[in-house]
Order: C-alpha cells, then structure tokens, then sequence
C-alpha cells in the first residue's frame, strides 16, 4: 500500500509500515487514547512511521490540532501491546489508536491545549460515527494495559469528551475522608469492589483480597474517573464514582 485517501476528513496522511489485518474479520468497536511520552511531536510521528520500532497507531494529534493518520481504520495498527478489556486479548484487533502528541510524565506531563482537544473530540465523534463505538469503549491506554502505561494520564479531560458526547463518564463524588481500602486488607467489601471492576471491563482477579494487581487496578480507575488523586487507594470517592458509573451504564442498556 503506497497511499491512501483519509477516513477522518481533512487529515494528512503519513503511512506507517507498522500494521496489519483485524485477525478473524474483527472488526473495530472501541477507541484507545494514549499519548505520546516523547518530547517533541515530530519526533512522535517519526518513530511511529519507522519499520525499526513496530509500533503505529492509526491517528496522531498534533498540539495544534494538526490530524496525521498513518493506518486506515480497517486495518490493525500495533498500539495497544499487551493488553486487555472485558476479557478480550487483542485489542489491537477491536480497537482505533489515537496518539496524542505530550511529551508525558517522563518528560514534563503537561496540560492539552483545547485545540488540541477539540481536534481529538471531532476525530473520536467521527471515528465512533463510522463504527458505532459505544461510550464505555472509548478508553485509555491505561485502562487495558494495567500497570504497563499511564497515558493518556490524570491532565486529559474525559469530561471535555463526555459533553461532546463521546465516552462513560460521571462527574467524580467528592471525597469526604470516609472509610478507605487499602493493599492488604481482604474480605467481603474488597471482593465486591474487585467485581465492580471486573465487571466494568478491568483486568483484574477477584480474590477478596486487595493486593497489588488491585492496587494498580484502582489507580488505572482514578487516573481516568476520579483523577483529583491517584493513589491506589479505594476511598469512599473511588467506590462511590464507580457504582455510579455502573448505574448509569446499566439505565442507558435499558
């Protein structure tokens, strides 16, 4: 393939060699958004359209708004590594990868310019528009890659999204100080905040007993929907936002 015409209007196109067939006639019904972690966007773009690093997505957002894609949307770009989401493996198989140029926490994690973010809101709308995406699957890279990444991160606004009307989201309950769980703890509260997570899609293993896999688990929770802190530890906020969550993902199945 030398070239081809964009399925998002108005993007350039820069082909990377990085991908391949959905295996099995998958086709696309999630959206994964990362960000970059490097320091410069051109350098981003570069690395993602270079055969010697294997990885691609099919998007990459520029801080200026600037649209760059380097996979068509039926193919299986290599963005998501290992991972997974509501027990699916291959989510490079299911998924469009959105690249959002900042340099991360490596490198002075730093807030998304709004038209930067407007630029994201109209892409994932389209993107969901041609394969009809269902909010809970527009996710993070740290959602399904648990404990290997942190992008998008705390700073990306999923409310901005969720007002454009892209993606779950419920706006945080307020933290109070009540009762926290916390590693080491185990019994009948942490196995049901276990199956919560499970049940909205996490990866983790419901034990009764709040070990590390959780832990990680939690803060993969709150760096997305409970970002005013990311510790790890289950307070009365982060159970609070999630049985929301849940409720309101069940009034809209309806």
């Amino acid at each position: 393939m030398s070239g081809f015409q964009p399925d998002h209007p108005h993007a350039e196109v820069r082909l990377s060699p990085n991908f391949g067939l959905r295996r099995e006639g998958v086709k696309p019904d999630m959206i994964v958004l990362h960000y970059t972690g490097m320091e410069t966007g051109a350098g981003a773009e570069a690395w993602l359209c270079d055969p010697v690093s294997e990885v691609s997505s099919h998007y990459l957002v520029h801080e200026d708004g600037r649209i760059v894609q380097m996979v068509r949307e039926s193919d299986r770009a290599w963005h998501a590594g290992k991972s997974s989401w509501q027990g699916q493996t291959d989510i490079n198989s299911c998924s469009i990868g959105i690249e959002i140029v900042n340099p991360g926490h490596a490198f002075g994690y730093r807030s998304f310019p709004r038209r930067q973010m407007e630029a994201v809101v109209a892409l994932c709308l389209g993107i969901a528009g041609r394969h009809n995406v269902p909010p809970e699957r527009v996710l993070a890279h740290s959602d399904v890659a648990l404990g290997r990444k942190v992008d998008p991160g705390e700073k990306f606004s999923w409310r901005m999204l969720h007002e454009a009307g892209i993606g779950h989201w419920v706006a945080p309950s307020p933290r109070n100080g009540r009762r926290e769980l916390q590693p080491g703890e185990s019994g009948s509260a942490v196995e049901e905040l276990q199956s919560m997570l499970a049940f909205y899609g996490y990866g983790v293993e419901i034990t009764g007993h709040f070990d590390a896999q959780t832990a990680v688990t939690v803060q993969a929770f709150q760096r997305h929907f409970r970002t005013s802190c990311v510790d790890g530890v289950a307070d009365a906020s982060t159970v609070s936002t999630l049985r929301r969550l849940l409720s309101s993902l069940e009034g809209s199945l309806d």
